[in-house]
């Protein structure tokens, strides 16, 4: 059986590609089309969009990631296959409502949709998947786990092709394993970060993308200081949705934005209390775009 580890651009998923060599390591990147957010470095662009076959323009995680990627497969010594899927922009419009934390439909479209199409395409056998849950959250273990048949694999539903009329032909298959080496060896956050100390990989200041709605208000709204081009991505759209609804009659709702209590147009606005700095967050305020 052929093992994987999927990365994410976080210290973690980086710590098990380091320590837990694979027969393949994997990244899905998330694309955008919009040219407020084009990665600054053209040489870069062209790497990237090499690496995924298409033009890169940016992502809507920070940029630091494309380095993450790029430094760790120096780092590990062995290839990381890039993958990816439709841009944000495309997802929302195939989907024509906005994801948020009920219906968290832009991981599935933009991180396991191209994983599941790169093992249909190139593997289509079952495969061990490292996944990145540490020490302290064997819960989390507990309930893939229980998602998995009485040998331990997970089943998902996989696009074949299309049927004559056009829609999706869909076909179920039994394809990873998961596997959880953190958990087996005691891994605990003190020790990865301390592994990280002095090696040559740099890190985001956050994973997962700058809106991620799973955030709190208060460091999305240091996001948006931080990353004001990428949070006026999230903020622009979701204006453009909820003026969508109310042109149809609508009321502003969960289906046109990406937090139910309150705007990413109303979070730039807020005039914080006090002033916020990096170290006041940590990976707990961060959101969770794990698989």
């Amino acid at each position: 059986m052929k093992t994987v580890n999927s990365i994410s651009g976080g210290k973690t998923s980086a710590y098990i590609a380091a320590n837990y060599p694979a027969d393949l390591n994997q990244f899905a990147l998330v694309t955008t089309n919009d040219k407020n957010c084009l990665f600054p470095d053209k040489k870069m662009r062209q790497i990237v969009s090499d690496k995924i076959g298409r033009e890169f323009i940016g992502t809507l995680e920070e940029d630091m990631i494309i380095y993450t990627i790029l430094d760790l497969e120096q780092f590990i010594g062995k290839e990381i296959k890039w993958l990816v899927g439709k841009t944000f922009e495309e997802v929302i419009i195939q989907k024509k409502t906005l994801p948020n934390v009920t219906q968290r439909f832009c991981t599935v479209q933009m991180k396991l949709v191209p994983m599941q199409k790169f093992w249909y395409d190139e593997i289509r056998e079952p495969v061990e998947c490292r996944i990145g849950f540490r020490a302290n959250e064997m819960r989390r273990a507990k309930n893939m786990l229980e998602r998995t048949d009485e040998e331990g694999f997970l089943s998902d539903k996989f696009i074949i092709g299309n049927h004559k009329n056009g829609n999706n032909k869909w076909k179920s298959f039994k394809w990873q394993k998961p596997v959880f080496p953190l958990i087996e060896d005691g891994i605990f956050k003190d020790e990865i970060e301390q592994y990280w100390k002095d090696k040559p990989v740099r890190f985001a200041y956050l994973n997962n993308c700058v809106g991620c709605f799973h955030r709190s208000n208060m460091l999305l709204k240091h996001m948006s200081i931080k990353e004001p081009l990428k949070f006026n991505w999230f903020s622009e759209i979701e204006k453009t949705a909820i003026s969508l609804v109310k042109e149809k009659g609508g009321k502003r709702s969960k289906y046109s934005q990406f937090k139910s209590d309150i705007t990413y147009d109303e979070i730039k606005k807020h005039k914080s209390q006090m002033k916020l700095f990096d170290d006041d967050f940590n990976e707990c305020d961060s959101g969770y775009c794990g698989l």
